[in-house]
């Protein structure tokens, strides 16, 4: 009997161990998952934002030095202060986010962002950080004309792309004309100018807008439905033991009510007595050096690559004719965005770490060569033929013709198209401030989140680009009447 008892304890126990050991573990039996030995063995936490979205995140000049402040960089640096590492900010678009997660640039994204379905599919989120209102801002003037979500047939409403925001303005405002706009700085701008009539807007940024600008009021008669919005942190998927321990830290956020402590510094960053240049002019300075860099680099290695190109197209050589003709038409037919993001992304897919900088380069450079390539083979065929005959019956072959004496001359030739291609990249580089890229025009928005003057800062970047541009037209004339003398 007692052996009978023996034998059936010890298959009940046999069963249970093999329905245990088939089940997988549970992130808190887990130690540790993929993305967080990532993270630790780097000894840092590399978050992704928006920095153009106060008091969430934006610029500030703290202890003589540009930071990033907020709301959402005080969570950011809790977090990696639990998990023992230091925190590193990279900067994007706020439509760049989720692609940068995805492909690994970043570990996490903390940008005001809400877990919406279709976010849900492509990436995990946090519990919540905070519990936010939805408001629509409209100009003082037309306080009487907006008293219900059914005043807005026709009307132009801004939201920025891809967020809640955008979605309300287009289910809850009856019969609006929404427009999407990539920045919250634009869509403010567009309702300042008139070109919106109302602007929907997340409740601690809609609060600061219109407490500096006078002319901008709340559509307080205007109530959504689901006006509430909860902000968490992006996490990538499979990554349990990671997103249970964002959890526990925005967990003792909210018992601790840390997001009150937050926002009185945020706040403390966003005003303050300094005069709009000293607050901002180093952010132009910074923004115009990194803007000629991409634009020397980009010219520099273009015309390089561009003069192979179109030697290769030249030549008798089908392949290397057949090579150089698809990429030229390739590069030419496609937008510099669309490449800058091919190069940027696509090269953690071909397991290569290129910064936002050095993508930016390589893109810019690979564009410009397209451009240069026809830019140089017309200056080669300008040439008269008799010369490379003349250089032939010298004595010389086909390489040395080109080299000595073909190629001065289309030189002379191409040098204002050349120039023309300079100050193109110049005012082309400022596509890569979606990839967060420190140029002109990203600096430019970074002083229109911090500022809250739209419109000011982009008068100041076109008059910086316009000196630019025009000292080097000046200075290139100056070399074209240099060679003509030499004729």
């Amino acid at each position: 009997m007692k052996k009978t008892l023996f034998k059936g304890w010890l298959a009940i126990l046999s069963v249970l161990f093999i329905l245990i050991s088939g089940l997988p573990l549970s992130a808190s039996a887990q130690e540790s998952d993929p993305v967080l030995d990532r993270i630790k063995e780097r000894g840092s936490l590399i978050v992704g934002l928006s920095a153009d979205y106060p008091p969430y995140e934006f610029h500030a000049t703290v202890d003589g030095k540009d930071t990033i402040v907020g709301i959402d960089i005080s969570i950011a640096e809790k977090i990696a202060e639990d998990l023992g590492v230091e925190l590193k900010v990279e900067e994007y678009g706020f439509d760049a986010l989720l692609g940068a997660l995805k492909t690994n640039k970043i570990d996490i994204v903390i940008s005001g962002m809400s877990p919406t379905p279709e976010r849900k599919k492509e990436v995990n989120f946090s519990i919540a950080y905070m519990d936010v209102k939805q408001k629509v801002v409209i100009r003082k003037d037309d306080l009487d004309r907006f008293q219900s979500v059914n005043d807005f047939n026709g009307v132009k409403v801004g939201a920025q792309k891809q967020t809640t925001q955008e979605e309300l303005a287009k289910n809850e405002l009856t019969g609006s004309q929404v427009v999407s706009l990539q920045k919250l700085t634009d869509v403010i701008l567009q309702l300042q100018n008139k070109k919106i009539d109302a602007a929907v807007v997340e409740g601690p940024v809609a609060e600061a807008y219109v407490s500096q600008d006078e002319n901008l009021v709340f559509a307080e008669s205007v109530q959504f439905r689901d006006a509430d919005k909860q902000t968490a942190v992006a996490i990538q998927k499979g990554a349990p033991v990671f997103e249970a321990k964002i959890n526990a830290t925005i967990e003792t956020i909210r018992e601790k009510n840390l997001i009150e402590d937050y926002k009185k510094e945020a706040t403390g960053h966003m005003f303050s007595d300094k005069s709009f240049f000293e607050k901002y002019g180093s952010y132009y300075v910074k923004g115009t050096l990194y803007t000629i860099f991409l634009a020397l680099i980009g010219v520099f290695f273009g015309a390089i690559i561009g003069s192979l190109l179109a030697l290769m197209k030249i030549s008798k050589n089908k392949l290397l004719k057949g090579i150089a003709a698809v990429y030229i038409e390739y590069v030419r037919g496609t937008p510099l965005l669309v490449q800058i993001f091919l190069v940027f992304f696509g090269s953690n897919v071909l397991g290569f770490e290129l910064s936002a900088l050095v993508a930016s380069c390589l893109a810019l450079s690979l564009n410009s060569a397209a451009y240069v390539a026809e830019i140089v083979r017309a200056g080669i065929n300008a040439v008269n033929k008799g010369q490379t005959e003349a250089a032939r019956s010298l004595g010389m072959n086909q390489g040395q013709a080109m080299r000595f004496i073909i190629l001065p001359q289309a030189i002379k030739n191409i040098l204002p198209a050349l120039g023309n291609e300079f100050v193109t990249v110049i005012k082309e580089s400022s596509v890569v401030s979606v990839i967060g890229v420190s140029e002109l025009m990203f600096q430019s928005g970074v002083v229109q989140g911090a500022s809250f003057k739209p419109f000011v800062p982009i008068v100041i970047a076109s008059l910086i680009y316009f000196v630019l541009t025009f000292s080097l037209s000046r200075l290139l004339g100056v070399a074209e009447r240099r060679l003509r003398t030499s004729d």
